[in-house]
């Protein structure tokens, strides 16, 4: 592993946030300030290919990247914000169902926040 590589993998792993690229990218530079964004590009890459990092696809948002602890994701269909959640693991279930035929998954459910649900009950109110 090179250093690039520890470097992004240490980054994505004590974030406490979901970051994207650039975020990754930024954080990079102030431990080292010669890196360049195609640099964390090909390592989040090679780090998602070899199941030391997931990626975490959201339809009109930029790509983020979390850390392999077993845990699902809340994604706000309003603002798109994400939450890690604590679902007890339904492997077992999947695995029955598919007959044993069940290598992974992810669960992301989507709901609304409090702060949007907040904000479209004032809409909603302002209306009336």
């Amino acid at each position: 592993m090179t250093k690039n590589n520890r470097m992004i993998m240490d980054i994505v792993n004590s974030a406490c946030d979901h970051p994207s690229a650039e975020q990754i990218f930024e954080r990079a530079k102030e431990k080292n300030p010669n890196v360049v964004l195609a640099t964390v590009y090909n390592n989040l890459n090679s780090l998602v290919k070899g199941g030391k990092i997931r990626r975490i696809s959201i339809s009109g948002k930029a790509d983020c990247y979390d850390n392999m602890i077993r845990h699902d994701h809340k994604v706000c269909i309003n603002c798109g914000c994400i939450s890690d959640i604590m679902i007890d693991d339904i492997s077992a279930l999947i695995d029955e169902r598919l007959e044993g035929n069940f290598l992974s998954y992810d669960l992301c459910v989507r709901y609304i926040c409090d702060d949007c649900r907040e904000e479209l009950l004032g809409e909603i109110i302002t209306d009336i």
